[in-house]
């Protein structure tokens, strides 16, 4: 007998919440804003209206599902079941926070606070959760698939992402590394630089995009083009590559096809590897290490 459907919310703590847990109750946290020239009320009303819409899309999946509601810090210990239907109540970001921890459940993302939120991939209000709760599991229910990029080093850490993926020194230090690409007849570079992102049609809308908007829009050859979110290719770009007697700046960006990888090898210390912003979850790499990188075989299931 098959399970039946889980709906799986997840959200995230409020501001407001973080305040009050800081400062112990709501007039300190009022107090500390106030003396600093800020009103909390602005805080509150957004905790309000994103707790009235957790509230509404919990009403609104079916009697006959189970569910459950996971906390964004409790997402890597959190068991993601193949019947689940993962509800994202929040900020797109939430979505990237979720999608490396998924193999292939259903995503609907729900805007709580539309107008802040570009809502890329919180696409829905709260108030049309019933319906694509509904229709969601249906063939044909128009998801698109969205593309991830993947890092895997070479004592079998792998890293998954889906905005991109930096790898790099953990603070503001220097990365010293090998660069090279699967396709360019086996060329290596020694580089210096503040690191490499590799990123996804998802990620040109954040982290991506401003790096490639620094550099006139385009990359050395002036044809680099940002993909699509469902594009099996990715872009990366290498950041402030420092040019000295042991280190070049030829290679700087690019992109990589489907079938394509980016290979870094490790000249430093300690490297990490992260992904969508999530330092405190990164892979963490010694000298003489080799990591690849490239277009990641899993998709996410983005309700439309």
């Amino acid at each position: 007998m098959s399970l039946a459907p889980r709906a799986v919310l997840v959200h995230r703590t409020t501001e407001y919440e973080e305040l009050t847990a800081r400062h112990g109750t709501h007039g300190q946290a009022a107090f500390f804003l106030s003396s600093r020239g800020r009103d909390i009320e602005e805080v509150a009303e957004r905790h309000r209206r994103t707790r009235r819409a957790l509230a509404e899309v919990t009403a609104a999946v079916p009697l006959t599902w189970r569910q459950t509601s996971v906390e964004r810090a409790d997402l890597d210990r959190f068991l993601f079941a193949p019947e689940d239907v993962v509800v994202v109540v929040g900020q797109d970001g939430l979505v990237a926070n979720v999608a490396k921890y998924l193999t292939g459940q259903p995503v609907v993302g729900i805007d709580t606070d539309p107008g802040r939120n570009p809502g890329v991939l919180v696409r829905h209000r709260p108030q049309d959760a019933a319906s694509l709760l509904r229709s969601v599991l249906a063939a044909g229910s128009g998801t698109d698939e969205l593309t991830m990029v993947e890092a895997v080093a070479d004592d079998t850490q792998r890293l998954l992402a889906l905005n991109e993926i930096y790898l790099g020194a953990a603070g503001h230090q220097t990365a010293r590394y090998r660069l090279g690409l699967d396709d360019d007849g086996g060329v290596v570079e020694a580089q210096a630089s503040s690191g490499v992102l590799v990123g996804t049609g998802t990620g040109a809308t954040g982290w991506l995009r401003s790096v490639w908007q620094e550099r006139g829009g385009a990359g050395s050859d002036g044809r680099l083009r940002l993909p699509g979110p469902t594009e099996d290719r990715l872009v990366w770009f290498v950041r402030e590559a420092w040019p000295s007697p042991a280190t070049g700046t030829s290679l700087v960006a690019g992109e990589l096809p489907a079938g394509g990888r980016l290979t870094l090898t490790v000249e430093s210390e300690r490297l990490i590897a992260f992904g969508d912003g999530i330092e405190s979850d990164a892979l963490e790499l010694t000298w003489g290490q080799r990591i690849r990188v490239g277009v990641c075989a899993e998709r996410l299931r983005l309700a439309g």
